[in-house]
């Protein structure tokens, strides 16, 4: 038989082979990033949450004021060239506490939505893998979310005292639950799939199914839930610390600047506008940001 010569191939043609499918997987991911950022809010929210970040970052940059420097003589300044923001109370600047104070606020609102989802997911991994643990994990997540958020955080810090800590710890078992429940319906779901009865069918381990197989399954959800918990942290540590439960009077916070603006808004109103602004661009940002992920990941809701 004659040899049939080779195709010439065109020097611009790209080198993909016939049995390779991650040209396919590549061009569905950059596809999926294409249509998330195109849209205006997805943008927005995160222009907002990386701004607010970068002035956590670099605050110690972007001020030569200490946020906790008293200087009586300028107390009650209004914004003007000297103090952008103007002073409080004890004649500290706005500017620099609000700046300094979305350091600990975001730090506060990370580490929150990190040990609420880690947990979360967790529970609800195994309780809806495992219907012997379904009942009793499911009932405690239960009793837990049976109280309001905030008085069960207020609570939990009457037991544990005012601390950066326990704001934490509080603030991670009162959003825990609810990232717990997320993640078990979806379990429930893709425990049923055809290729999780064939991997069972197959040999595989219960513990290899669940962390290979069904908790990628469940990533989207689980990465949405974490941008609203970190929301729902910034705004809880807002709370309390505006009820004076919260983080120590020393650190400054968005929650603990507006505590202190209660008895002079009228007289001094920068000193809570500016923190509550603050706190109103990041939990916006983060929402909007959060309702593009999920527009995205979720097929139902997806608009390409």
């Amino acid at each position: 038989m004659a040899n049939v010569p080779a195709l010439e191939k065109h020097p611009n043609q790209p080198n993909f082979t016939a049995d390779d499918d991650s040209f396919e997987y590549q061009r569905d991911k950059f596809g999926m990033i294409y249509h998330l950022f195109r849209r205006k809010t997805v943008l927005i929210g995160l222009g907002l949450v990386v701004f607010v970040i970068c002035l956590a970052v670099f605050s110690s940059l972007l001020t030569s004021y200490d946020p906790n420097g008293v200087k009586v003589e300028e107390r009650l300044m209004s914004p003007s060239m000297q103090h952008i923001f103007g002073t409080d109370d004890f004649g500290r600047d706005v500017y620099s506490r609000v700046i300094h104070g979305g350091k600990t606020s975001l730090i506060i609102g990370a580490t929150v939505m990190l040990l609420a989802v880690g947990a979360g997911s967790l529970i609800g991994l195994f309780s809806g893998f495992y219907k012997t643990l379904d009942h009793v994990l499911m009932r405690i997540m239960d009793g837990l979310m049976s109280f309001p958020g905030l008085v069960l955080a207020i609570a939990m810090m009457g037991v544990l005292g005012g601390s950066l800590t326990t704001v934490i710890i509080a603030l991670s078992i009162v959003y825990m639950p609810r990232v717990a429940r997320v993640v078990r319906g979806s379990v429930l779901v893709v425990r049923e799939y055809p290729f999780i009865e064939a991997e069972r069918a197959l040999g595989a381990s219960k513990i290899y199914i669940l962390f290979t197989h069904i908790l990628p399954n469940c990533l989207s959800s689980i990465i949405i839930q974490a941008t609203f918990i970190f929301s729902y942290a910034v705004l809880g540590e807002a709370a309390l610390s505006f009820l004076g439960v919260g983080v120590p009077p020393t650190t400054p916070s968005w929650g603990n600047i507006l505590s202190d603006s209660r008895v002079y808004i009228v007289q001094a109103w920068w000193i809570a506008v500016f923190p509550g602004a603050a706190i109103m661009l990041t939990v916006l940002g983060l929402n909007m940001f959060g309702d593009g992920l999920r527009d995205m990941l979720d097929p139902k809701l997806r608009k390409v």
